[in-house]
């Protein structure tokens, strides 16, 4: 077998071996060093049976994976995040937007989808974040006779926009793999994630407006809430985690720190605000310090397995294989661009976004020069698809979070059926921004030039 046939193996026999379910990080790692043995081999030179270039460099990948500036942002948004879940704000926040929004139409759907997007940016660990709203906001609106699939597919929906709107976890993750500026990448995503979580707002009110039965009004309270107790809510519930968030990225956005540090003084005030809402205990912040570290070896060890797989992969020749043969299909860059969405949205149901990211789509950026494609304007699109792989049935996780913790008359073909309309909006948006990239463009060529 030829070299680049080698690669073709290797990669073909390591989604094999993650679809009988094998750890990937350490799957990655193993194939990248026992091809990579192979394809450094050099029999003259060796002397012993660890005289091997592969050694080199999977010690050098994981020194750059750790002393990677961009990643050191990852625990510090990771322990910010699930600070401020254990900070027992997010049944006052929901209970107050349900009183603010009560003349709209679904007014507690409404509620639900800024609450989940609120602390989905904190930033989001989806799961948590639709946890955290099953005690009160699903049965809150259970009780008000809510339909079931309207009420479970709100808070599906919002608990993924934090894959978007920054500051995002994944959008770091994509600026580590692409080399794309994290600064642009969060520029560019706040309007694409405003223009969604718009959609998903309006859709919530126009369809309770035209079908009431879906989402019947909140009855008025025996007395009227004085205006000034209603303030004093939004100013002891809304705002501290608001101030908090636009802190924190309008710090990274205007340049006055780098994502890092930004990210520093995030952690510092979860702290805080969990201190003030006295939720801060000894065993909260240990299981907020072992979920953080826990996700940032995950991600370390995805990005050492992968530079390491994908070096081999290069180096046996794979990369000019896969680029020879998507520049003989002749496409356009549309076409390009429909073809990997579609790729990125199927491998979104049995992957986890972190994988597709770090393995998956390091194999596109290359060919993005060919059909001029902008890597920032690809990682958005790629954060928008990636909303799909939580809300698509059959592997929708949010749906199966949901369910986890939802009422037993609640079922899991009503949550699917609920999330589904979301999942069009999401396309409807990728569309928008295609035909329209500007939407992408202004905020980063405003603050930073083109």
């Amino acid at each position: 077998m030829t070299d680049p046939q080698i690669a073709l193996l290797m990669l073909g026999l390591f989604i094999v071996v993650i679809m009988l379910g094998f750890p990937i990080a350490f799957t990655l790692m193993a194939m990248g060093i026992g091809f990579g043995y192979y394809a450094y081999f050099d029999a003259e030179r060796m002397k012993h049976l660890f005289d091997n270039r592969i050694f080199d460099l999977f010690v050098n990948q994981t020194y750059s994976v750790i002393s990677n500036d961009v990643l050191t942002a990852i625990p510090l948004f990771l322990f910010m995040g699930y600070i401020v879940e254990r900070a027992n704000i997010v049944d006052k926040l929901f209970e107050t937007l349900s009183i603010v929004a009560r003349r709209v139409p679904g007014s507690m759907a409404v509620a639900a989808l800024v609450t989940c997007a609120l602390f989905a940016t904190a930033p989001g660990i989806l799961g948590a974040v639709v946890t955290l709203m099953r005690p009160f906001a699903l049965p809150a609106m259970l009780k008000q006779n809510y339909d079931t699939r309207f009420a479970s597919g709100v808070i599906c929906a919002g608990g993924t926009l934090g894959i978007l709107i920054p500051p995002s976890i994944m959008l770091i993750v994509y600026a580590a793999a692409s080399g794309v500026s994290i600064v642009r990448l969060y520029a560019g995503a706040l309007l694409p994630g405003f223009l969604l979580a718009g959609m998903y707002l309006v859709y919530i009110v126009v369809r309770a407006m035209l079908q009431p039965n879906l989402a019947p009004k909140s009855p008025e309270p025996e007395q009227p809430i004085p205006a000034a107790q209603v303030a004093w809510m939004l100013l002891t519930s809304f705002f501290p985690l608001a101030i908090l968030i636009l802190s924190v990225l309008g710090a990274i956005l205007f340049g006055l720190a780098t994502p890092s540090e930004a990210a520093a003084i995030g952690a510092l005030g979860g702290l805080v605000l969990a201190l003030a809402y006295r939720g801060l205990t000894w065993t909260r912040l240990q299981e907020s310090v072992y979920l953080t570290v826990r996700t940032t070896a995950m991600v370390c060890w995805l990005f050492v397995g992968s530079w390491t797989f994908s070096s081999v992969f290069s180096y046996l020749g794979g990369e000019e294989v896969v680029k020879e043969f998507v520049t003989h299909l002749d496409l356009t860059p549309l076409q390009f661009l429909l073809l990997a969405q579609l790729i990125i949205f199927l491998l979104g149901w049995p992957l986890e976004w972190s994988e597709i990211i770090i393995i998956f789509v390091p194999i596109f950026l290359p060919l993005l020069p060919l059909f001029n494609v902008d890597p920032l304007f690809f990682g958005i699109l790629i954060a928008l698809n990636l909303q799909t792989s939580f809300l698509t049935p059959p592997m929708a996780m949010s749906a199966y979070y949901l369910k986890g913790i939802a009422p037993p008359q609640v079922r899991l073909t009503q949550i699917f059926s609920g999330s589904l309309p979301y999942v069009f909006m999401v396309f409807i948006t990728m569309a928008i921004l295609y035909v329209f990239p500007q939407v992408v463009y202004t905020l980063p060529q405003l603050f930073y030039g083109r």
